[in-house]
């Protein structure tokens, strides 16, 4: 029978949330399923203009500083 365990990906091993009893070396399939991302539902035209008036303006009031260190594709993804 299916049963359920959620676990949290940590340094190439997935660590359970939860105590779970299995007898070693029991075979397991894990099903990734990514995190749910709501996007904001503006439908109306000039609603979404104002939002993305206003992200543009909070971009611009922050920007990123000439002398920021740039970042390599291997400082962007976890090592361990």
């Amino acid at each position: 029978m299916p049963q359920t365990l959620k676990a949290i990906y940590r340094k190439g091993a997935f660590i359970p949330q939860i105590t779970f009893e299995l007898p070693e070396e029991t075979e397991v399939e894990l099903v990734i399923q990514p995190a749910p991302v709501a996007s904001p539902l503006i439908s109306d035209l000039e609603t979404k203009q104002q939002f993305l008036k206003s992200l543009i303006e909070r971009m611009q009031q922050n920007p990123i500083p000439i002398n920021a260190p740039r970042f390599t594709r291997e400082m962007l993804h976890e090592r361990s």
